[in-house]
């Protein structure tokens, strides 16, 4: 099974190139970063962590494009992905030419991982409204694969309308980037990874044995080949846990490591390697 890594990448940790040079040295598969565009000072909706406040680094986090090419330039095989973009905040055209354009420079290497949003305030900032944020990106991804695989792309929805248009380069990995849905188990989640991605990225990995009969369910019945990919997404480690995710079918895994400096965050890959090793 792989082992990955996710980060809240910020302005005051470890740097992304150092960062993603010593998890490559030590085995890691793969590095994830998230993404939040700004954190609006009014705060009316609730942090996702329970806490009264929100962390630090959901206001100071980079720019988890920019960060990801400066990995995927300074190592050779790993690969590197968003946990999660918030694709609905961004125009569909732009976007596919910058993630097309990380997978090129990678050479393969990059992973679309898609979230909905937990922020109202953020989005409705971007024009986003939070009941129909699923929609809008469902949309905005079918644009993107469109762009993606088609010398001619057009698209007619609610949310997003272009005439037929060209558009290079295209990514490497064809027909598209594989692209994978973070967030909660459920119906609506599992109808989204089977309708227009490519697997799920079950945030902190509980529940999932209890999940996963729904999840192929819904895989089946709309008439997708193979299995979806099941990576669970921002767990700390132990080697019962990580044994679990293998046995339950899970060929990568992805750990998380917390917002700081150089020193603690090597130290914390330090700690990690043994189940790299095993």
């Amino acid at each position: 099974m792989r082992i990955g890594l996710t980060i809240f990448l910020t302005d005051r940790t470890i740097g992304a190139v150092e960062l993603a040079r010593e998890a490559e040295a030590r085995g890691f598969a793969s590095l994830w970063f998230p993404e939040h565009t700004h954190i609006p000072v009014s705060r009316r909706t609730p942090a996702p962590t329970g806490d009264a406040e929100l962390p630090e680094e959901y206001l100071r986090c980079l720019d988890p494009l920019v960060a990801l090419t400066a990995a995927a330039v300074a190592t050779s095989q790993l690969v590197v992905g968003s946990g999660v973009s918030l694709v609905a905040q961004h125009h569909p055209i732009d976007y596919a030419k910058a993630w097309a354009t990380l997978d090129l420079v990678s050479a393969g290497r990059a992973r679309f991982g898609v979230g909905f949003g937990w922020n109202v305030e953020e989005m409705a900032s971007h024009g986003v409204v939070y009941a129909t944020r699923r929609e809008q990106a469902r949309e905005h991804v079918l644009a993107m694969h469109a762009l993606w695989s088609m010398d001619e792309a057009s698209f007619s929805g609610r949310y997003v309308d272009f005439e037929p248009a060209y558009s290079w380069p295209k990514p490497v990995q064809q027909p598209r980037i594989p692209t994978l849905i973070g967030g909660g188990a459920g119906p609506k989640m599992f109808a989204n990874v089977a309708e227009w991605a490519d697997g799920w990225l079950p945030i902190g990995g509980g529940g999932l044995r209890d999940a996963l009969p729904a999840l192929h369910a819904a895989w089946a019945e709309a008439g997708r080949a193979g299995a979806p990919q099941v990576i669970p997404f921002g767990t700390v480690p132990s080697q019962q846990k990580l044994a679990y995710y293998e046995s339950i079918g899970c060929a990568e895994v992805v750990l998380r490591v917390p917002s700081v400096g150089r020193d603690e965050a090597l130290c914390t890959l330090d700690s990690y390697v043994t189940h790299v090793a095993r």
